[in-house]
């Protein structure tokens, strides 16, 4: 057993010289290996200290904490690794793809241009004209194109079409710029999925902490629900609702467990109704979506010969449209959920489940809108290019100019929601007595929706960083903008939503959601790369028939065993096999997982009988000393 006693003077003496001898016994390799250990480990946590000192915002977020306690401050929390993520991915494509095209512009290094070939191609694929500016230009054309991505912008190196070197050659070493454009790519979205992944395991493992059964639960709201970081009387009235609503919480699943046969056949009819009536209003805003990306497609170039306001309008249209669905169906889904009658945690999941459906698959009904513009051909030179060259010379850089539009769109909403409805409608609830004003009260800021928003827009960063490799700062940018903008807003013009969100719970949410956003990304990017054809008057892919391609081409430059090595990875008798132990090492840690479980839950009874056992004898005592 430990002893429980400090040592005295003599022993330390003791164990003083033990270990100096002990120092003295050891070689000099074993001396220097302990020391420089020793010195690693202080420096390392010298510079964890270091860095937690220099942590991005990290007085502002622990103020809101403060105030407004853990659960919005999980908010601002998530918006700082937003920030932090879309730097490194800046930093990332800036140094393999902008950079290197740079110093061969301006010549500091010699490049060559990607190669056209014409053989299978025709000369009038190769034509592009970019919409440049040229002679006297008006501010407002600027300022058009600034918020269309058209005109200067287009080519500059924000956009894919400025990318048209092949190789730029450092000394006698030749950089393959297609390969590394199209790797920094691979790592982008590989960095987003480990890094997501890496901050979900540990968000999984404190709901496994906090998993309990009810009487827990109950126990532990009553006796430990308060939140120590508050300091603010309003934001302690808060967390004290919050309570009082998780508590009567439990009383409706007791009820709902309750319910009898006729009641559940009631609303399970009703729910189908419902769930009918949102997948209209899915199918509705999917189909606007559609419609208004096919008309702004062929009415743009149209419109711009006649008048650039309604040129900027049109071109708009789709980001409009998208931002009325995102707004819209909300509202509706709201509307619905009150008449199902669910539990209210799973209400706000199951509302929030549908207002990503509607947020995320708007991206993809767009650029499945765009994808059926750009591959339909109606002639033989057409499909001699593979895609619509007429209207699309360069199509990746017009992908790239809709992201880039949805992007500045989302946060121009942004700013004129904080600007143009909660600033006023705080200053009529402040000066204006009246009952109808005084009913609607200040806006709610609710963490579920402003989640929701950054996160359909860095899945827009994800899609649109393979067309415009600029995307990133922008998305930096922006969101160090919505941090400012999302503070002011709560601390001046919002209240803390009545109903607000478990820190722990809420962070494993917004990290799911935003792994459905990647995976998301995943489809379009991934169908972009390896299946439609690449543009031939632009970028530098434009020498090989897919963005693909330029993996296999590269490969062949490889010695002849390292490509059998290649090939034999690539094939089926080795990912069959890969497959298989795959899903076998899968299995073994879900059992693992499974036993783990089970044994946590075999000492949660044995701690509950411990307990009792240890009452009865307490009991036992106190009636024989009464006895006595």
């Amino acid at each position: 057993p430990l002893r429980e006693y400090p040592l005295s003077i003599a022993e330390k003496r003791r164990l003083r010289d033990f270990q100096q001898a002990d120092t003295k016994r050891l070689s000099v390799w074993k001396q220097w290996k302990r020391s420089s250990s020793k010195s690693l480990r202080k420096i390392l946590s010298e510079a964890r200290e270091l860095s937690s000192n220099l942590e991005l915002w990290r007085h502002a977020i622990h103020s809101i904490e403060g105030k407004f306690g853990t659960g919005i401050q999980s908010y601002f929390s998530f918006l700082r690794f937003l920030v932090l993520l879309n730097f490194i991915i800046f930093i990332l494509m800036f140094s393999f793809v902008t950079l290197p095209t740079i110093f061969s512009t301006y010549g500091i290094f010699n490049s060559s241009i990607a190669k056209i070939p014409l053989e299978n191609t025709g000369s009038h694929c190769t034509v592009y004209k970019p919409s440049g500016n040229k002679g006297l230009v008006y501010f407002y054309t600027y300022l058009k194109d600034l918020l269309s991505g058209t005109g200067f912008l287009e080519v500059t190196s924000l956009f894919y079409g400025y990318y048209t070197i092949d190789a730029v050659w450092v000394s006698i070493m030749r950089y393959n710029l297609p390969l590394g454009y199209l790797l920094a790519t691979f790592a982008y979205l590989g960095l987003s999925l480990i890094w997501i992944i890496k901050r979900s395991v540990e968000g999984f493992k404190q709901n496994l902490v906090h998993s309990e059964d009810q009487f827990q639960s109950y126990c532990n709201k009553v006796f430990a629900g308060w939140d120590f970081c508050i300091t603010d009387p309003n934001a302690a009235r808060l967390k004290q609702r919050s309570l009082q609503y998780e508590l009567q919480e439990e009383r409706l699943r007791r009820k709902i467990a309750d319910r009898t046969t006729k009641e559940k056949l009631r609303i399970y009819s009703l729910r189908i109704i419902i769930n009918i009536i949102a997948i209209a209003v899915l199918s509705g805003c999917f189909y606007s979506i559609y419609r208004a990306t096919v008309f702004s497609q062929e009415n743009s170039n149209v419109v711009s010969t006649m008048n650039s306001q309604s040129n900027l309008l049109v071109q708009y249209l789709p980001s409009m449209v998208i931002t009325l669905a995102n707004f819209v169906a909300p509202q509706i889904f709201s509307l619905l959920i009150r008449f199902e009658d669910y539990s209210p945690a799973f209400e706000i999941r199951l509302t929030l489940m549908r207002c990503v459906f509607v947020r995320l698959a708007s991206i993809g009904v767009l650029l499945f809108s765009l994808w059926g513009q750009i591959s339909y051909c109606d002639s033989d030179k057409c499909k001699a290019c593979g895609y619509n060259y007429e209207l699309y010379p360069c199509w990746e850089s017009d992908v790239g100019q809709e992201m880039y539009k949805l992007m500045i769109f989302d946060l121009i909403m942004i700013l004129a929601t904080t600007l143009f409805v909660e600033f006023p409608r705080k200053l009529l609830v402040t000066h204006c007595s009246c009952k109808p004003v005084q009913w609607c009260g200040l806006q709610e800021f609710r963490i579920s929706d402003n989640v929701l928003e950054i996160i359909y827009g860095q899945t827009i960063c994800w899609i649109g960083t393979f067309f415009s490799p600029l995307l990133p700062a922008i998305a930096t940018i922006k969101y160090f903008i919505i941090f400012y903008i999302k503070k002011i807003s709560l601390t001046h013009t919002c209240k803390p939503a009545a109903r607000p969100i478990r820190a722990s719970s809420s962070n494993s949410f917004f990290l799911v959601v935003l792994l459905i956003g990647l995976v998301l990304a995943f489809i379009p990017v991934g169908i972009s790369i390896a299946l439609i054809p690449s543009s031939k008057a632009c970028g530098p892919f434009r020498s090989f028939n897919t963005s693909w391609a330029v993996v296999p081409d590269t490969i062949l430059g490889f010695p002849t065993v390292l490509q059998q090595v290649l090939h034999g990875i690539a094939s089926e008798a080795f990912a069959v096999p890969f497959f298989m132990v795959i899903c076998l090492i899968m299995f073994y840690c879900i059992a693992l997982a499974g036993a783990h479980k089970r044994v946590v839950e075999q000492l949660r009874e044995q701690l509950v009988l411990e307990s009792r056992d240890k009452m009865f004898l307490i009991r036992k005592i106190t009636e024989a000393q009464r006895q006595s």
